[in-house]
């Protein structure tokens, strides 16, 4: 799923604090953020390995969310929403495509690592590629609601991800092709450094 569909939907997670304990909504809306857009951090080191702990993420989430429950604190309730929103980005990418520069072939059977498991899983590819229609309905089910919570500045944040997002997805397939071409023209000490997808022969 594209990165703004994990950052919205961290957002997202933050709802139920508004309702509960709005003073600490801001807190958890830039947790969710964070926390839904970091595992990403590692896309060109190991992605979706590094960074992404479907299993132990979950684990580490619930016990945040326990300790936040019984001891609310700005520090608690950011901790508990952003290990939430990173364990949902890293077990939703089940649900997505395989780890390739070009996934709506469907070549690839990796979808996320999981360290619990030590092997990768394979993709479900309910949401067929990152840059999908369907993907981008899922990252404007995530911001209605935090439009309609009636936050400005969250709202705004979440209308300017979607339209990126819709962007992306206009451009999804030619941005394949662009990465083999500017991979290409990268000195050949840097391309050592570039994941072995980015150098795969244009088409």
């Amino acid at each position: 799923m594209m990165a703004t569909t994990h950052a919205l939907w961290g957002m997202a997670l933050a709802l139920p604090v508004l309702v509960a304990a709005p003073e600490y909504a801001p807190v958890a809306f830039v947790a969710g953020l964070v926390g839904g857009l970091a595992p990403d951090l590692d896309l060109y080191a190991g992605h979706r390995k590094t960074l992404h702990y479907p299993v132990y993420g979950t684990v580490a989430a619930i016990l945040a969310l326990a300790l936040a429950v019984l001891s609310p604190s700005t520090a608690t309730v950011a901790l508990a929403v952003g290990l939430a929103a990173a364990a949902l980005h890293a077990g939703s990418d089940i649900f997505g495509s395989g780890l390739e520069l070009r996934p709506w072939e469907g070549n690839s059977e990796r979808a996320v690592y999981s360290h619990y498991h030590g092997r990768w899983l394979r993709p479900r590819r309910l949401v067929r590629y990152d840059g999908s229609p369907e993907d981008l309905a899922l990252a404007g089910l995530a911001a209605a609601p935090i439009v309609l919570a009636g936050d400005a500045v969250f709202a705004i944040l979440s209308l300017v991800l979607l339209g990126i997002s819709a962007v992306y997805v206009l451009l999804r397939r030619r941005l394949a092709a662009l990465a083999v071409r500017l991979a290409r023209l990268l000195p050949p000490t840097v391309r050592a450094y570039v994941p072995p997808r980015y150098l795969e022969p244009e088409r």
